[in-house]
């Protein structure tokens, strides 16, 4: 693992870069509604016009850069923050819409969708590393070097076969020793289950 975090154009939100969000966007698809409607994947994509608000791109923000001064970040005027237009909406998955789910935090997500396999195989991770606070639309560029990193292991940690072999570089850099108790746990478990932890 590289020492510094590296993060992905564009600034995507936590549930992006873990793949909880493809998950949950090909279940939205599925859904009676968006059948109806047509709706694919792609309308519940940040990426894709179509479902996305294109006021903010599916930012839920927009951000004006001040040339001497730090830039300004607004909440979008058009969606109010929702990243999507209001028929996108009306489709529900366990009764959230997509905004409703990017707006629950990892430990209330992995509660909710307890069920499914896939998204609590990548949010379980996340939970266990001690990251549970954070919002699955929390944009990548606000979480600190310590968050960064800990969401690093977590998709690391969300991907690794049981038995398999886990080489850890620093991973404990930049976390308070608080933070440095889930993660140990994490890691015994990994041992616990059959991995061998370098």
């Amino acid at each position: 693992m590289p020492e510094q975090f590296q993060l992905p154009p564009g600034f995507p939100p936590c549930a992006t870069y873990l793949g909880v969000w493809d998950v949950v966007r090909k279940r939205l698809a599925r859904e009676p509604l968006a059948k109806a409607r047509g709706y694919q994947d792609g309308y519940f994509s940040f990426n894709v016009p179509g479902g996305r608000c294109e006021t903010c791109k599916g930012d839920g923000a927009e951000t004006i850069e001040m040339q001497f001064l730090a830039d300004v970040t607004f909440g979008c005027p058009d969606c109010a923050g929702k990243r999507f237009v209001g028929p996108v909406l009306d489709v529900k998955l366990l009764g959230l819409d997509a905004s409703e789910v990017l707006a629950l935090t990892a430990s209330e997500a992995l509660a909710h969708f307890a069920a499914d396999k896939l998204v609590s195989k990548r949010l379980g991770p996340m939970v266990e590393v001690g990251l549970g606070y954070l919002r699955l639309g929390q944009a990548l560029n606000t979480l600190s070097g310590g968050e960064a990193q800990r969401l690093k292991l977590a998709l690391a940690l969300s991907d690794a076969p049981p038995g398999g072999l886990v080489v850890l570089d620093e991973p404990t850099a930049g976390l308070h020793a608080e933070d440095v108790k889930p993660l140990l746990r994490a890691i015994d478990r990994l041992v616990t289950r059959g991995d061998t932890v370098v």
